[in-house]
């Protein structure tokens, strides 16, 4: 749950225009920028949880409702909630930019609410992606000077022509200390918003000056299109810093989270359901216009977990779709040790994991600079499994004509089998190992179980963290399976719903999380006020005071109906007369025992009084019954 009120500077988004944001997006388009969704039934999407770690897909998408729900960790909500949690936004941040995705211009208004305001000073967040957007039109504009010539010429040299520079929005950094920071302050950024960004940093005199000079500049995408981030390669023998220099750790860049072309590649490898990893900027370049439009790179830093998940998401990398990642290294020893760190990080694929290597030890660019796309897309193709380029690799550097060298060899080599996640596979790689070093299975086999069960087995990704206060109904109650399905008719279908909800009291349910949500939907207006969709939802969480009853919220919001095709109000009817008959038999076997305990002769009052009372329930409970026939 969140605040609406949440203010930016002395105003406020107002209400309506909040509301109007939640009504006119789209939150599959917003959520498909991020994880890839497949039909999951019912109307419903579904796709690999961007917020914690999972092997089956369990984050589920209501388009119908405009909500999603997690059913592996409990995160759930709206397309501003989805963005808060997955971009690190605040809410009136996540509102914004909804509203400039749907066109909807925002009103805010002083915080006592009395007058409409003008539009205060952005969140953090969208600030710091318009300087970016300014910088990169600004380098852009810098590549067609005279002092960009250098730029210009390392590009052509390594066949990318304008057309390829204006795609990846390459630009330059022109010889000035201070040419973008004085450009970026007459634009109205300031100084300490230049800083932050990591676009200029602080001189000796305490003047600011630019943090790129006389570079070739590529712009870092994050996985939506926003620019948070460069690239600047070396191009003078006078420059005494390093070959490439990325931007520094800020707010909105995080390059152990970042991934190069992922915004241009990310449709493709959700298509193809394939990735290929290279190793830099000019590399995804080649690739892409090589007909090899999955490609994406590290930024500055070595592929690592986090950069897996993202993969992952995209991917969607699961148990019933398995992906393909293929890594591209050079073939000297720092290629060799970059696709055995590769291999350590094969357990948190689900997918196969694959190594490409030019027969030259050339990179994507080189190769297709020296021989054409053909070569690049060949090369691809070419792929073999990472872990035999691993054994290849670790066998090779013990000299197998010895006994020292081959039960060396095979004790170094075991681990990696043993770590093979489909473990059907680790027989065929036992007898593989075997032949390679000339060696009976037997030692072979006892060497991989040895290692399979010791410090350094490999094993599954680790299962993803529980969440503390997810609510636990008693899924296996046929009476919390009902007032389950009756909330769902509350929560998805308000209108259907409608009176009939109402018209059932909170004393009627029994789970003490259903009846927080029971009374959250009351305290939100009734059923009977609301039109659907993630506005009367939100309204319904932001209503609700128990935690675990938040998160149910979220759960039943994108949870299906129990019942084939669209419901109807006979359904709705049936549900809430079942509901209601398990509430008045339990009052009726309550009301028997007590009869049974009040004295008839000396008690006569009130003993008919409560026989009275259990005629009357008794009656209501056969009406029940008979309008509940039909089951869910």
């Amino acid at each position: 749950m969140y605040a609406e009120g949440v203010a930016v500077m002395a105003g406020r988004i107002r209400d309506e225009d909040i509301a109007l944001v939640r009504e006119r997006t789209a939150i599959a388009d917003v959520i498909s920028e991020v994880v890839t969704l497949k039909s999951a039934g019912g109307g419903n999407l579904k796709g690999l949880c961007p917020f914690h770690d999972e092997k089956s897909p369990s984050f589920n998408v209501s388009p119908a409702r405009n909500v999603f729900y997690c059913f592996g960790c409990g995160v759930g909500g709206d397309a501003i909630k989805f963005l808060m949690d997955a971009e690190h936004l605040s809410f009136v941040e996540s509102v914004e930019r909804l509203a400039a995705r749907a066109g909807i211009q925002l009103r805010y208004v002083e915080d006592d609410r009395s007058a409409p305001r003008p539009r205060p000073q952005q969140g953090q967040r969208q600030r710091l992606v318009a300087a970016h957007a300014a910088a990169v039109d600004f380098y852009r504009a810098q590549l067609t000077t005279a002092g960009a010539r250098p730029a210009r010429e390392f590009l052509a040299g390594r066949g990318f022509d304008r057309s390829a520079a204006e795609r990846y929005g390459c630009g330059f950094a022109p010889d000035g200390w201070d040419l973008l920071t004085k450009h970026l302050r007459q634009q109205g950024f300031t100084h300490d918003e230049l800083v932050t960004a990591g676009l200029s940093r602080p001189a000796r005199s305490g003047s600011l000056i630019d943090r790129f000079r006389r570079r070739l500049m590529w712009p870092i995408r994050d996985i939506t299109g926003d620019v948070i981030g460069f690239g600047a390669r070396k191009l003078f023998d006078d420059d005494d810093g390093p070959k490439y220099l990325n931007t520094p750790e800020t707010p909105i860049y995080k390059k152990s989270h970042v991934l190069y072309g992922i915004d241009q590649a990310k449709r493709e490898i959700a298509k193809q359901g394939k990735v290929v990893v290279v190793e830099g900027y000019t590399d995804v370049m080649a690739c892409h216009l090589a007909d090899v439009p999955t490609a994406v790179a590290t930024c500055g830093t070595a592929f690592g977990g986090d950069h897996i998940s993202v993969l992952r998401r995209v991917l969607f990398d699961s148990d019933e779709r398995a992906g393909e990642i293929i890594f591209t290294f050079d073939g000297d020893a720092a290629g060799q040790k970059a696709a055995l760190r590769a291999f350590e990080d094969d357990q948190r694929f689900v997918g196969r994991t694959f190594i490409a290597v030019s027969p030259d030890n050339m990179d994507p660019c080189e190769l297709r600079l020296a021989k054409g796309d053909l070569a690049v897309r060949d090369l691809v193709a070419r792929r073999e499994p990472l872990v035999d380029f691993a054994l290849r690799h670790v066998i090779g550097r013990f000299d197998l004509d010895t006994v020292d060298g081959r039960v060396e060899a095979m004790r170094r080599a075991a681990p990696l089998v043993a770590k093979i996640k489909d473990r059907e596979k680790r027989p065929e790689y036992v007898r593989k190992l075997a032949g390679d070093l000339g060696m009976e299975i037997e030692p072979v086999q006892r060497a991989v179980l040895n290692a399979a069960h010791g410090p350094q087995a490999g094993g599954a990704a680790p299962a993803a963290p529980a969440r503390p206060g997810r609510a636990t109904p008693a899924v296996d109650s046929p009476r919390s399976m009902v007032e389950r399905e009756a909330l769902k008719l509350a929560l998805q279908e308000p209108v259907l719903a409608g009176p009939m909800f109402d018209a059932v009291e909170v004393t009627d349910y029994q789970h003490p999380v259903h009846v927080a949500v029971r009374a959250a939907v009351a305290a939100a207006g009734g059923v009977s006020t609301a039109t659907g969709g993630a506005v009367w939802i939100e309204r319904v969480r932001d209503a609700c005071d128990d935690l675990a009853g938040q998160a149910l919220i979220g759960e039943l919001a994108v949870e299906p109906l129990r019942i084939d095709g669209e419901p109807d109000p006979r359904y709705v009817s049936i549900t809430m007369a079942r509901l209601q008959w398990s509430s008045v038999t339990g009052r009726i076997r309550d009301l028997k025992s007590k009869i049974q305990r009040v004295n008839p002769v000396s008690n006569k009052d009130e003993y008919f009084a409560l026989f009275g009372e259990l005629l009357s329930l008794e009656q209501h409970a056969r009406a029940l019954r008979e309008q509940a026939a039909g089951g869910l």
